[in-house]
């Protein structure tokens, strides 16, 4: 069973990170088609107008600007500190939490507001069947 799905290729960490096939990994919202508020995750009811049945999905930015960060030093074992805990806003919407690297975990260096961009990395560990899971980060916005 494990290698079916090693063979499959790696699943997604979070159910809104997308992996079609020949295709780039892409975030999913759910866009309310009355307001246009977009969420995380699926639901049937939006949280700001309260249209039911009105959410459709929508492929989010892989380009945003960072809202708020924490310099994490004290995690679970096994979980390597310092690291920055991150919720970044989107270009286009959505607002998605998530670890900013590729940059020191020093507050002199990060600023509130800093365009990011989404990377997409093979977790660094397998599950207990041997499967690998496709994650998520943010890293400052490269040129271009």
């Amino acid at each position: 069973m494990a290698q079916e799905a090693a063979a499959s290729g790696p699943r997604p960490i979070v159910s809104y990170l997308k992996i079609p096939d020949g295709g780039d990994p892409y975030l999913e919202g759910q866009c309310c088609k009355p307001c246009g508020a977009i969420f995380l995750g699926e639901r049937q009811t939006c949280a700001r107008c309260g249209a039911d049945q009105q959410l459709e999905p929508k492929k989010l930015s892989n380009r945003g600007e960072l809202y708020v960060y924490s310099i994490v030093h004290r995690s679970f074992p096994g979980i390597e500190v310092p690291y920055i805990s991150a919720i970044v806003d989107l270009e286009g919407g959505g607002t998605v939490k998530g670890n900013l690297i590729n940059i020191d975990p020093d507050p002199d260096q990060v600023r509130m507001g800093m365009p990011v961009e989404v990377i997409y990395q093979i977790a660094p560990r397998k599950d207990a069947e041997g499967n690998e899971y496709l994650t998520y980060y943010f890293q400052p916005q490269t040129k271009g």
